[in-house]
């Protein structure tokens, strides 16, 4: 009789012991077997006890999706130690914040997958690690493990930044994604006959919970991708048996334009696929109704964050939807709308989102003010977004009290950017804006009051452009930057952001 799993690499292990010959990951040019896999976990949990790592530790992984990433993840869980997977096209400054906030044992890089995890390595002084592929730091002496009973309830760290800046680490626990592995697996019918299309980041928790953790539940097969390209994603959908195809709306965005730009008719070939999910950004009307027309299919859609692990509410498999609702909430996850007081408003009403259940997080990693900033008594989360309850029960998502600005599927915060620009000598104050786009993409503009009110010359945007892609990811990078004698402000001395999308920007 196989005990019910309860931390994550129990969900691989199982199948390693029970179809270790099954494959599990396709890559463009090969594939690996559960067996295969297995052996690379053996090779990274020897190391990480050799190294010294314990239970409580943390690991961090500068990483794009490859085999070796999930080994890493899988035998951190066996040793007891906390994967903290970055996506490793952030730049060099971002990478060093978040090592400065994990207090690393270790930290490996992804570095054959691409040269930007390779590129970070070099930086920081990595050697070869035991297993080709990876590459890693010397031991951090210095590094504290957390003690039990925490260390053994959390599995991984999240990271997402706050309006200030810094870096928060969320802390996954096992129970969390575990409990959301199930439920995702069962919300789509997982089987062993499945494969993914694995193209969203792992070091996220929409890679990590909804593609990588459910899958090992159900024993499904990932096509595992580094990054997205649309040609690639419609050639495995006709020539691998694709049948569940998920990410972020800009991916089923830049999708539909590859195909009209192909000159493609009608439906693209896809003939195993029975399943399409968005989620981690708004869902606007016309993609889903274009997405649906393209394949044929409903386009489900779902509502999650890193602080619940996984989607706390999701659409039901199967259901055509004339709206954008997120659907309802999951096994073992609560949803209310409250008022500004907290008091829970009346169906149809219009407020701030609440959530508690199982998959809620513990905390953020060493930053109780920060934790204590959002959590409300009988343990729910209040989650800064906007929503409604329809008279189905839906969650519709109805806009953010929270400035964060969502690209490309990845969160932006304004003041993170605005931290940067505010470093410039010429920059009195800042302010970031995010303006929504046809295909429900947001742009990021960036307005900044000069020092003496005078505009900035072409050395000063140079300098300028130097300092946000020194600190900043592609993705969180102004789009513009509009200088201005004075920025608008309330008499309370806040800037009214809201004015400065009525401003014309440069082109």
């Amino acid at each position: 009789m196989t005990h019910p799993p309860t931390r994550l690499h129990h969900l691989f292990d199982q199948r390693l012991a029970a179809t270790p010959e099954a494959l599990f990951l396709h890559l463009p040019d090969h594939t690996l077997s559960y067996a295969q896999l297995g052996t690379m976990i053996d090779t990274l949990q020897a190391e990480l006890l050799a190294q010294g790592v314990l239970p409580g530790d943390r690991v961090l992984a500068v990483a794009e999706n490859c085999p070796e990433h999930v080994a890493l993840v899988l035998a951190c869980s066996r040793v007891g130690a906390w994967s903290c997977g970055v996506n490793a096209r952030m730049a060099r400054g971002e990478i060093e914040a978040f090592v400065a906030k994990a207090d690393p044992r270790l930290v490996y890089f992804t570095c054959e997958v691409g040269s930007a995890a390779r590129e970070h390595g070099e930086h920081l002084g990595a050697q070869p690690s035991a297993l080709a592929g990876l590459s890693r730091t010397a031991r951090r002496e210095q590094a504290t493990p957390e003690p039990a009973p925490l260390a053994e309830q959390v599995v991984a760290i999240i990271f997402t930044s706050g309006t200030t800046g810094a870096p928060k680490g969320v802390l996954v626990s096992h129970a969390g994604l575990l409990q959301f592995a199930r439920v995702s697996a069962e919300s789509r019918a997982l089987t062993p006959a499945d494969r993914s299309y694995a193209c969203v980041p792992m070091t996220h928790i929409f890679g990590l919970g909804t593609v990588l953790a459910a899958s090992l539940h159900a024993g499904a097969a990932l096509v595992m991708r580094s990054r997205f390209e649309p040609a690639d994603a419609l050639q495995a959908l006709a020539m691998h048996q694709v049948s569940n195809l998920q990410g972020p709306p800009a991916l089923f965005t830049r999708l539909l334009a590859w195909l009209d730009e192909q000159g493609v008719v009608g439906m693209p070939p896809a003939p195993a696929l029975r399943y399409i999910y968005t989620g981690a950004a708004p869902l606007d009307l016309p993609l889903k109704n274009a997405v649906q027309d393209r394949f044929g299919q409903p386009l489900h859609h779902g509502y999650g964050l890193s602080e619940y692990a996984g989607a706390a509410c999701l659409v039901r498999r199967g259901q055509w939807r004339e709206d954008t609702a997120a659907g309802v909430p999951v096994e073992g996850a609560e949803c209310r709308i409250v008022d500004d007081a907290g008091r829970e408003l009346p169906q149809g009403e219009r407020g701030e989102i609440w959530l508690r259940g199982v998959g809620l997080m513990p905390g953020y990693f060493r930053d109780p003010a920060a934790t204590a900033q959002v959590m409300r008594e009988g343990g729910w989360y209040a989650t800064g977004d906007l929503g409604r309850i329809g008279p189905d029960g839906a969650l519709h998502v109805v806009g953010r009290l929270k400035e964060m600005i969502i690209r490309s599927g990845f969160n932006v915060y304004p003041g993170e950017v605005e931290n940067v620009l505010n470093q410039h000598p010429r920059v009195q104050r800042s302010a970031v804006v995010g303006r929504k786009e046809a295909d429900g993409n947001e742009t990021v503009l960036a307005f900044v009051e000069t020092v003496g009110g005078q505009p900035l010359g072409e050395a000063d945007q140079a300098s300028l452009q130097a300092l946000l892609h020194d600190q900043l990811a592609p993705y969180k990078r102004p789009a513009s930057i509009t200088a201005l004698e004075a920025l608008p402000m309330t008499h309370s001395g806040k800037v009214l952001k809201r004015a400065l999308l009525d401003l014309p920007t440069p082109v």
